[in-house]
């Protein structure tokens, strides 16, 4: 597979109230990332878009396939009046670094697999300008494989944890109640209830909030992996926003352990059955082994299982 990022769609909320800020995938058949002979970076490649544009507004076709994905019920102008109100506590622009030709930014996208044990990654991803984590990936205890930098951390409601007031809080949102669990978790609290426990308060930089557009999981679901499982993992989300925010990206913690098991670094597996559920766990491994091939980025595997 010869991927070709053209067009590549850009990811964050923004203005209009129910904007987002995305740049529109021209040709949906296959997709190259480009590289200039006059470098738009430092970096010894640069990951490029040779001609952007942006588009404001997502469309209701758009919405009505992301509310399915938890059973949404409610409708596109509640969407609307709902992100609305999200911009009057957070930031309309995203905090994006900005290209330039003398800075090379470079992103670790670091994930939660247990093959990150005893890989000694954690000083080659404090490196990175940009470490991107998922979840609730933690460090402490963890630093010599995992590093301590977090960046931006990657959630959604339901696996959200405090980050720092320098770290980006990236949630991708699966309904409309997760703009408003944010928008009530960081004031005043939060009371809804939602399919597993969320929490009340959250403490996070309302200023470094960034909402990944639900319109990126389609496209994700579409183009990268071409409507395999239901939607996109977080993890393999998060790699496609790095190679739209990033020159150069480098990926840590994905795929299966040593014994081939879906395990997190942090923890001793018991359930030795565990399976990538909705998401098309293999297919996303495999893209990622190809993007490595194609050295479109570095792919650190860890202790993995050699097949």
């Amino acid at each position: 597979m010869f991927f070709k990022l053209r067009k590549p769609i850009f990811l964050l909320l923004s203005i209009p109230a129910i904007a987002l800020v995305y740049i529109f995938l021209r040709n949906l058949s296959g997709y190259s990332i480009n590289y200039q002979v006059s470098s738009p970076c430092a970096c010894y490649k640069c990951l490029t878009d040779s001609d952007p544009w942006f588009n404001y507004n997502i469309s209701e076709n758009e919405f009505n396939w992301w509310k399915r994905l938890q059973t949404e019920s409610r409708s596109f102008g509640v969407y609307g009046t709902t992100v609305a109100n999200f911009f009057k506590i957070f930031p309309r622009n995203p905090d994006v670094i900005q290209p330039k030709p003398d800075h090379c930014r470079t992103c670790a996208v670091v994930g939660n697999s247990g093959n990150l044990r005893r890989s000694h990654y954690g000083p080659l991803i404090d490196l990175h300008e940009v470490v991107i984590r998922m979840n609730t990936g933690i460090t402490r205890g963890f630093e010599k494989d995992v590093g301590n930098k977090t960046t931006h951390r990657v959630m959604y409601p339901e696996s959200a944890v405090a980050v720092d007031d320098n770290t980006h809080f990236v949630p991708f949102p699966f309904k409309i109640q997760d703009f408003e669990w944010l928008i009530n978790a960081s004031t005043t609290g939060f009371t809804g209830r939602s399919y597993m426990p969320v929490k009340s308060k959250i403490k996070t930089n309302k200023d470094l909030v960034m909402v990944v557009n639900p319109a990126f999981m389609k496209y994700v679901h579409e183009v990268w992996l071409g409507n395999k499982g239901r939607y996109p993992s977080t993890g393999f989300m998060a790699l496609i926003l790095a190679l739209h925010i990033c020159d150069e990206v480098n990926v840590f913690g994905y795929g299966a352990d040593s014994d081939g098991n879906r395990s997190h670094y942090w923890e001793i597996l018991t359930n030795k059955g565990l399976r990538t559920g909705v998401h098309p766990g293999s297919y996303e491994y495999n893209i990622i082994q190809q993007l490595d091939q194609q050295q479109k980025i570095k792919f650190y595997e860890g202790l993995t299982k050699k097949m």
